[in-house]
């Protein structure tokens, strides 16, 4: 086991030889790989379509190789280095992707400043800074193109609008966040009031998104939300849980499941169940028209039904077999403040039958310390010397975390927080179902035969 005497030298060689066993398992799979210089897509860019063992040496490249870096190299290079996602906006902002299309050979900055308004020495440094990290290819100086990275980056791809709300809404909150930790009137805050979004942007999250300014960008949030599942893999719902084991009219209740997208892509991979969608009216409402306007089969659009709910106020359709919680569901949530999330688990138990069970796909965080395997039994511990949880190859689930306190004064949570609030609940924790960046959760009713 690594102690802070082992060995540097041990370290490198360790970890060189990680990167090299996951380099050969990917070229063993046998996809052509494009350079970062090409606008093809590769072959992994889709989280739900990557097989396990590939997304497994993906991450242990990924956590590998910048605990490499960081070992060797200055430490403040990493401690002093974050201005990516301010230059991702300018770019997103100034559409610099979009005016790259079908531009292999690039454009001259100038011209770009021409089109975009932004004084072409400074676009320049912004344009060489993304370069540098590989979003964009400088092909002669001060000449731009697109590449692989800055492919995601067209107006006409939801990963914009994220790079738009990260770099916008959440940077700002994130400026705040010192002042909100060391104010004593708002370090042990947990309602939105005290967040750092408010104190950055005046307004709690869900009042600045209402008000009449914002309203005119309620798209780029829909979108911005969209992109977020797309990193995180939000159609690898399909394929975390058996539902092909399931018997037909099996029914899926998708709680606070926003316009249903997520339900869309359910049902489509497995047509013999049948969904409800519940949120807010105008959400509901919103859904019903994307459905109608959606070219999927008929027969399927029969099969899922929009009703409106107030998950605070009542709970959701009774009865039903499955009720799904998930990472992009609108306002219900699961990384609410405890006692909110309580509150949505009670009124969901209420609505159960004695076989239902609870579905919930979130982040589930890991400790960083290495634990006994005998206290660790769900998450296979990354290989020596890495960080047990994969360290920078599993960044999301923490930096999820923090997003949820600078917003919502919300959270992310370890499994055993998941399990107790659950059994808070009157729920008993059947199984943790991994495949993907987020685990899916089971629950069924702690005691399925009593009355609730």
């Amino acid at each position: 086991m690594s102690t802070p005497e082992s060995s540097g030298l041990q370290e490198i060689l360790a970890l060189s030889e990680l990167i090299n066993k996951a380099v050969a398992q990917i070229l063993q799979y046998g996809a052509v790989i494009p350079s970062l210089h090409s606008t093809e897509p590769g072959p992994f860019d889709t989280p739900e379509e990557t097989p396990a063992e590939i997304s497994a040496a993906i991450r242990t490249i990924d956590a590998a190789c910048a605990q490499l870096s960081i070992t060797v190299a200055s430490p403040g290079h990493s401690v002093c280095n974050a201005r990516e996602t301010a230059c991702l906006r300018v770019a997103v902002e100034a559409k610099i992707a979009d005016l790259l299309l079908d531009k292999p050979e690039g454009l001259p900055v100038d011209q770009l400043s021409a089109k975009t308004g932004i004084d072409a020495k400074k676009l320049a440094r912004v344009l060489r800074y993304l370069a540098t990290k590989h979003v964009f290819t400088e092909v002669k100086p001060n000449v731009f193109a697109n590449n692989r990275l800055s492919m995601r980056l067209l107006s006409t791809d939801p990963l914009s609008d994220l790079a738009t709300f990260l770099g916008e809404e959440c940077m700002k909150a994130a400026t705040a966040l010192n002042e909100t930790l060391q104010d004593p009137n708002t370090t042990s805050s947990m309602v939105s009031a005290g967040t750092a979004f408010t104190r950055a942007h005046g307004h709690d999250f869900f009042a600045y998104t209402s008000t009449p300014e914002q309203q005119k960008r309620i798209g780029h949030f829909g979108r911005a939300m969209m992109g977020w599942g797309g990193v995180t893999g939000r159609a690898m719902l399909p394929k975390i849980y058996p539902w092909a084991t399931l018997p037909k009219d099996t029914v899926v209740c998708d709680v606070g499941g926003g316009t249903g997208h997520i339900s869309m892509i359910l049902l489509q991979a497995h047509p013999h169940l049948k969904i409800v969608v519940q949120d807010l009216p105008g959400v509901i409402a919103q859904g019903q028209e994307i459905l109608q306007a959606d070219p999927m089969d008929p027969a399927l659009k029969e099969r899922i039904d929009y009703k409106p709910l107030d998950f605070f106020a009542s709970g959701p359709v009774s009865n039903c077999d499955f009720y799904y919680v998930s990472v992009q569901s609108s306002k219900d949530r699961h990384d609410w403040p405890n006692a909110s999330c309580q509150q949505i688990l009670d009124n969901i138990r209420k609505s159960m039958k004695p076989s239902s069970r609870v579905l919930i796909h979130e982040f589930v965080l890991q400790h960083v310390a290495r634990q006994p395997l005998d206290d660790a039994p769900v998450f296979k511990p990354a290989p020596e010397p890495l960080l047990p949880n994969y360290g920078v190859g599993n960044i999301r689930p923490y930096a999820q975390d923090l997003l949820m306190m600078e917003m919502h004064n919300s959270k992310e949570r370890t499994l055993q927080e998941f399990i107790d609030i659950g059994t808070r609940s009157g729920l008993r924790f059947v199984k943790i179902w991994t495949q993907g960046d987020v685990p899916l959760l089971e629950f069924e009713l702690d005691a399925p035969n009593s009355s609730v």
